[in-house]
């Protein structure tokens, strides 16, 4: 129990190490970056500054794995620099069990960083793109593509379809605005045009309306309606409509399911946020895949110059298994794979890797 301990402190104390070198570096290229992109603006260095913090989280989230497996590779060769794991050999300790104590430490780390760092990470970008935006002055800016804006929302009488050429930063005041609204058996009932469109408790508040019916035996045009005013029900919320376009990591995870079930019931395509909700319940397993990688290269006790080639080699590896989880992820997002083989096979498939690696190099 107490080799376990160490083991356990060791590879900790490495990791923080590692995890503080790195936010320092990307704080002061973050900080320069910054510097650089608002040059121009009216912004003090501690404006900079608080916009460095506040996008650090997202990049160190990101890197995560990485951090891991260099945090693994340093452990192990100083373990096997200083002979320890020589000594717990001849203690009557295999290395498999050696790596009980780092692996279990892995494995807290990832369930730290999905349950309280993805929530972090999620405030702290949205603070970042808010005063980024307020910096930059663009107040009414959303991601608009050449056909303009998209959204769909559900009620009890159908489906709506909106496109809107613009909209506001949280997408609550569309402006230039269609709505399409389909009954049950999914024909088009009527179609209504607006100069805008604000998102008012339950419902949509247009101006400068016009409104056309569809139906056999109805001419659309000479039964059309205009209003100075009007009112469409709608189930959707401002957070549902930012989210929605803004990427699922802007998402607290322990919110995800319900964001989820929200987007299903108003017609959306939840498939994104569903594969991206798998990703974070994998991404313990993933970290203790690194460690795995890490210690298969390494763990044995190094002799002349092999020691820079098992290091690349793990590493190597363990970017190839980076490359294959996000290149799943982008398969499970298409629906070409399950969310749920998409999310877990990767990890899943690295430690079954590293696990055979250590067997051949243990009992080989």
């Amino acid at each position: 129990m107490i080799l376990h301990l160490y083991f356990a402190r060791r590879f900790l104390m490495t990791f923080l190490g590692v995890l503080g070198i790195f936010f320092v570096i990307m704080l002061f290229l973050d900080i320069v970056e910054q510097l650089r992109r608002y040059a121009t603006a009216d912004a003090s260095f501690f404006d900079i500054l608080a916009l460095s913090l506040l996008n650090i989280p997202q990049g160190v989230y990101v890197i995560l794995p990485l951090i891991m497996i260099l945090a693994a590779i340093a452990l192990f060769l100083a373990l096997a620099r200083s002979s320890e794991m020589v000594v717990t050999r001849a203690a009557g300790r295999s290395a498999l069990r050696a790596l009980v104590a780092p692996l279990v430490v892995a494995l807290m780390i990832g369930v730290i960083a999905v349950g309280v760092g993805n929530p972090i990470v999620a405030s702290t970008s949205k603070e970042y793109e808010s005063r980024s935006g307020a910096l930059r002055g663009r107040e009414s800016v959303l991601s608009v593509g050449s056909s303009g804006l998209w959204l769909r929302q559900g009620t009890d009488a159908g489906q709506s379809v909106i496109r809107a050429q613009s909209a506001n930063l949280d997408g609550t005041r569309l402006t230039d605005v269609s709505f399409i609204r389909f009954g049950r058996d999914g024909t088009p009932t009527q179609r209504v045009n607006a100069k805008t469109a604000q998102l008012v408790p339950g419902a949509w508040a247009l101006t400068d309306a016009k409104q056309w019916f569809f139906g056999t035996g109805v001419n659309p045009e000479a039964a059309a309606i205009s209003h100075a005013t009007f009112s469409i029900t709608s189930t959707l919320t401002p957070d549902q409509i930012r989210d929605s376009f803004g990427t699922p990591s802007s998402i607290p995870i322990w919110e995800l399911p319900t964001f989820i079930k929200r987007l299903q019931t108003a017609g959306f395509s939840a498939q994104r946020h569903l594969v991206w909700f798998h990703v974070e319940l994998a991404q313990p397993l993933f970290l203790v895949a690194m460690v795995l990688i890490g210690a298969a290269f390494t763990v044995r006790h190094q002799r002349g110059g092999r020691t820079g080639l098992m290091v690349m080699f793990a590493i190597l590896l363990a970017f190839v298994i980076y490359f294959i989880r996000n290149f799943a992820q982008v398969l499970g997002e298409n629906g070409q794979l399950p969310a749920v083989l998409a999310a877990w096979a990767p990890p899943l498939a690295a430690i079954g890797i590293a696990f055979g690696i250590l067997l051949h190099n243990e009992d080989g």
